[in-house]
């Protein structure tokens, strides 16, 4: 088999690989939450109303919903479409800095000495997801590199989510997180503070995906080229290649 040939189907095998793992993604996300939901229902503190009202709920659900579109994406196209880079940037941009606020809570809960039960499918929505998410955001082949406009799109929605959830809290009484109850922070001034360093880390993760994508790693020779280009690619080599008259010259 002819080189050229070999590393397209190489390159056709690991794009269908990692298709079909965006799909088994999905799946596992979609299972995560399902049993959060059902874990959650039997504590007295989250009523069934209360469950999508998490962050890190809803971009969970964004997240599993894009998986199973950029699966079907990855197994019939050759590389992502523009929006669907932007839209993975974004929904990505959410779930991991969900992660990390997650993350922070725990060790708060742990340093005050609270008591908090983390069940597995927090574990694998808050940790393993992300991180598998941002391992193939960096090897996943096809994907095209993130604009920078996408970082302030990244913050429209925990900012829209932030009032909305404030404004419904003082409605119904609950609120699901601590620092966003002004009954629970020492006043206006910590809630802004900390809705401010939320906001920062999730600008933060933006700019780290949007940099990550512009700096993919030479896991292959052949990686960043397409195989239609392999010709015109030996022939402008062999062009700027010295000739040996040259080089006795």
């Amino acid at each position: 088999m002819p080189p050229d040939r070999r590393e397209d189907d190489a390159r056709v095998l690991t794009r269908r690989i990692f298709g079909w793992s965006r799909l088994a993604t999905a799946a596992v996300c979609i299972a995560a939450l399902v049993h959060r939901m059902l874990w959650g229902m039997g504590s007295q503190t989250m009523a069934g109303s209360n469950f999508f009202a998490y962050l890190t709920i809803q971009s969970n659900t964004a997240f599993a919903v894009l998986a199973v579109v950029a699966g079907v994406v990855a197994l019939r196209r050759e590389e992502d479409p523009a929006w669907l880079t932007t839209a993975r940037a974004l929904v990505l941009s959410w779930t991991i800095t969900a992660g990390l606020a997650f993350a922070l809570i725990v060790w708060q809960a742990g340093e005050h000495g609270i008591p908090i039960t983390v069940p597995w499918s927090d574990v694998v929505l808050h940790f393993v997801l992300p991180a598998w998410a941002v391992v193939a955001w960096v090897f996943g082949p096809g994907r095209r590199e993130a604009s920078w406009r996408v970082v302030p799109f990244v913050l429209l929605y925990p900012v829209a989510w932030g009032v909305f959830t404030i404004w419904r809290g003082t409605v119904i009484g609950w609120y699901p997180y601590y620092f966003l109850d002004l009954r629970q922070v020492s006043g206006v001034g910590e809630m802004v503070l900390s809705c401010a360093l939320a906001l920062a880390i999730f600008a933060g993760v933006a700019v780290a995906l949007v940099l990550l994508s512009k700096v993919r790693p030479t896991v292959a020779p052949w990686g960043e080229i397409s195989p239609r280009r392999l010709p015109a690619l030996r022939r402008t080599r062999a062009r700027r290649a010295p000739r040996p008259w040259r080089r006795a010259r």
